[in-house]
């Protein structure tokens, strides 16, 4: 798998990503890690990002143009509201998702001034610092593993053209229940079960996570942040990779499991 400039040779990977909070910035550590990430990886001639922080049915595709971004957020010091990254739209992508995923039932929204939110440009920021990648993202349209699954299975066709898909979530999140100190049990149980889950490519016990794991309720009490992680298994899947999957990065951020995987 290489990159030649601006030229793309090959598949690229499919990423699931915890993509943390504004503060992620300020982390002295995962910063490193996410560009040490991306610099490992071939230059993409476009991502999709899939953020947890969008719900919206039927699908729906956010702004082919540089605009806005969307601070998604409430109560953080000024600066984290002054971040810009204006990267170039993806209009030919977008066109490309249109065709993948429309069907009968199966209607696609365009949202022209919908901008990236912090699950799509927070670490964004930290792997393509330049803003010279361009970037589309589209919602979740579900929380329905199995259907996000069949979604990233659809989508799966964009890797040889390229495409960094990316599942933009967090491997564990229950603000509610941190305390001030410490990985808290729940989430070092559902993140060891989970590293253990995806090295067994037990897409069955990842799909009924709720039930299967220990902690789940606690670890997700509602799912959108591990719902990402269907359509990047579903593009993994359509390719044949579920068994090459490997945690880049691991670890814990305030109490949550920021464990990352890459797929192919």
């Amino acid at each position: 798998m290489t990159a030649t400039g601006d030229r793309f040779a090959g598949r690229m990977p499919a990423l699931y990503l915890s993509h943390g909070a504004p503060p992620l910035a300020d982390d002295p550590v995962w910063p490193g890690q996410l560009a040490a990430w991306s610099a490992r990886l071939p230059r993409p001639s476009a991502v999709l990002m899939v953020s947890a922080h969008w719900e919206e049915a039927p699908s729906a595709l956010g702004a082919t143009g540089t605009v806005p971004l969307v601070y998604d957020f409430w109560g953080f010091p000024a600066h984290y509201y002054q971040v810009r990254y204006a990267a170039p739209g993806a209009p030919r992508l977008a066109e490309s998702v249109r065709k993948l995923l429309r069907g009968p039932g199966a209607p696609v929204q365009d949202l022209p001034d919908r901008g990236l939110d912090h699950g799509a440009y927070v670490p964004l920021v930290e792997m393509y610092p330049d803003a010279d990648v361009p970037v589309l993202q589209m919602s979740l349209p579900t929380l329905d593993p199995a259907r996000l699954m069949d979604i990233g299975r659809k989508l799966a066709p964009l890797r040889d053209e390229g495409v960094l898909i990316v599942g933009s979530g967090f491997f564990t999140h229950n603000l509610a229940a941190l305390r001030h100190e410490g990985v808290p049990g729940w989430s070092a149980e559902f993140d060891d079960w989970g590293r253990r889950a995806l090295e067994a490519a037990d897409v069955d016990a990842l799909l009924d996570f709720a039930h299967a794991s220990p902690a789940g309720p606690l670890a997700h009490p509602r799912t959108e942040h591990f719902a990402p992680l269907f359509v990047t298994l579903g593009a993994a899947d359509a390719a044949g990779d579920l068994g090459g999957g490997r945690s880049v990065i691991d670890g814990f951020w305030m109490g949550l499991a920021k464990r990352s995987v890459q797929f192919g």
